[in-house]
């Protein structure tokens, strides 16, 4: 546990300025540097903040305020950078959502966070954002004003948003900046409150950890709305180093690849699907990626065999990245032994940061034993956005943030994390853990993918489901158990059920879906 700060004040040397007060700094500081590139478009810091400027002002002409909520679905692109700024530039704050995100959910979080203005694209991927509005406003009193990055339809057009930038609100750094989606995949929307002052301490020593620079390229791949993307150190980190951040919708090889290869790209963040994926690309693609100092890797665990692989096919440094958009962040760092790299997901990024491994009743496990991790810190969120319910659950009466991972540390001082909580599986009254059989499976040689979950079963309480990534072989689900055995994957561990998919289903933040895996496993079993 890092305990020797306590009574320091780390965020001290951030709380001078709002968010919107550094992009000023940054376009001072770097003026005629490339900040953005997205697609045809490129920026300069000091053009993007003229941009901010007079959406600010536009923004500010429709009646939005400082304190207002307005949310934010944009894709990758400058208009979201635009509108994340000018929306804080006014003292409102932007709700991050997910392009992937559709009515149900949008409705949800309208209702939690009452926002007054709703920034959409027109269309995505031949889907009509303005049809879904539309549908959304009607229901949602809070709701005045819908903005179109695009052609506006009924609404309003975002481009059309111009005018002079009114006076700074005078915010206070340590009041909410912006409320980012959590990660969960509860079905409940919860929404994570950053103050100006712990985000810009996330994205700042994160940019320091991950040795960029003005010379850096940083590509955004994953949806900017996520805080990997956003602030670990992301777009928001590398416009504090004065680099440039490159824009892109699209995450396929044949799109990203040849973007490495033009803009010079040194830093990139992915999910480990998508960096296997990119592994198996460079089977076909043959774009120059020789410019790729750090690929980082995160959002959920990866596999020291699949590290392995994405080291060999991209011959570029990987960083095994381990958070969550409710604060902690844990590195590998760039000078880690090759073995901490595959095997681990680092330490945490500040020394103020607090990290306890505990068993049910709270008490701290022995050391190299596995434990849900409990955090707190200087940028770690003491409390959901208006969730008073599941701030007693989720928080300890000490101030610990309750993750819900299971964890354990190695003897050098690096996290190794076991999978969640709630992956175990309670099958015939025995805990299994889901992760201890997914290790075994992709250890396979024929296995490069496979999620284990838990499935209700009139018989043992849960069965053990496997999936699998890929076609079926014709006998494969005895074969693969025969396997799993002589490994030495005890009986009560061997799947009961193996169902294989074409691609795995994703969820608003680019994790495994794992609920929408459980309903199908139970579909195909009816």
């Amino acid at each position: 546990m890092h305990t020797e700060h306590l009574f320091a004040d780390p965020l001290h040397a951030f709380a001078d300025q709002t968010l919107p007060q550094r992009l000023r700094r940054w376009a001072s500081q770097h003026g005629a540097r490339t900040a953005l590139v997205a697609g045809a478009v490129r920026l300069s810091y000091a053009q993007l903040d003229l941009q901010v400027d007079r959406l600010a002002g536009g923004l500010s002409t429709l009646g939005i305020k400082a304190g207002d909520r307005v949310m934010l679905q944009l894709p990758n692109g400058v208009g979201f950078v635009c509108a994340f700024f000018a929306t804080m530039r006014i003292g409102a704050v932007p709700v991050l959502a997910m392009p992937t995100q559709r009515a149900e959910d949008i409705a949800a979080l309208c209702r939690l966070a009452e926002p007054v203005a709703y920034l959409i694209p027109d269309r995505l991927r031949d889907f009509d954002f303005r049809d879904m509005a539309a549908g959304i406003i009607e229901h949602q009193p809070s709701l005045m004003h819908v903005i179109v990055d695009g052609e506006p339809g009924p609404f309003k057009a975002m481009s059309a948003l111009e005018a002079p930038c009114p006076a700074d609100p005078m915010t206070d750094p340590r009041d909410m900046a912006l409320l980012l989606l959590s990660g969960g995949t509860t079905g409940t929307p919860k929404l994570i409150p950053r103050s100006h002052a712990d985000y810009a301490y996330n994205f700042s020593l994160s940019a320091r950890l991950c040795e960029l620079d003005n010379d850096s390229v940083y590509l955004a791949v994953l949806p900017t709305a996520h805080n990997f993307t956003l602030a670990c150190p992301g777009v928001l980190g590398s416009l504090a180093a004065g680099a440039t951040v490159v824009l892109s919708d699209s995450a396929s090889c044949d799109v990203a690849m040849p973007l490495i290869q033009r803009e010079g790209v040194t830093h990139v963040a992915l999910v480990p699907p998508l960096a296997q994926l990119w592994a198996q690309g460079r089977d076909w693609e043959d774009s120059d990626l020789s410019s790729l100092k750090l690929l980082q890797v995160g959002g959920s665990r990866l596999d020291p065999a699949l590290a392995t692989q994405v080291l060999e096919a991209l011959d570029c440094q990987v960083q095994q990245v381990f958070g969550m958009a409710e604060g902690l962040l844990c590195y590998t760092r760039p000078d880690d032994p090759l073995e901490v790299v595959l095997n681990t997901q680092g330490r945490p990024l500040s020394p103020f940061d607090e990290v306890r491994l505990v068993d049910a009743d709270l008490h701290d496990v022995a050391p190299g034993q596995t434990g849900e991790l409990l955090t707190r810190g200087p940028y770690t969120i003491t409390g959901y956005y208006q969730a008073a319910e599941h701030n007693a659950r989720s928080f300890t009466r000490e101030g610990y943030y309750r993750s819900g991972d299971l964890a354990r540390w190695t003897p050098d001082g690096n996290l190794i994390v076991e999978g969640r909580i709630k992956e175990q599986i309670q099958r015939s009254g025995e805990k299994i853990s889901a992760t201890h059989i997914e290790n075994h499976l992709t250890a396979l040689p024929d296995i490069e993918s496979a999620v284990v979950i838990a499935v209700p079963d009139s018989l043992l309480g849960e069965r053990i489901c496997a999936f699998i990534l890929g076609d079926k072989p014709t006998g494969a689900a005895q074969h693969i158990r025969d396997q799993l055995h002589l490994h030495g994957l005890g009986e009560n561990s061997l799947p009961d059920q193996f169902e294989w998919v074409a691609a795995w289903p994703l969820t608003a933040v680019g994790k495994i879906d794992k609920r929408q895996l459980a309903v199908l496993a139970q579909l195909i079993r009816e």
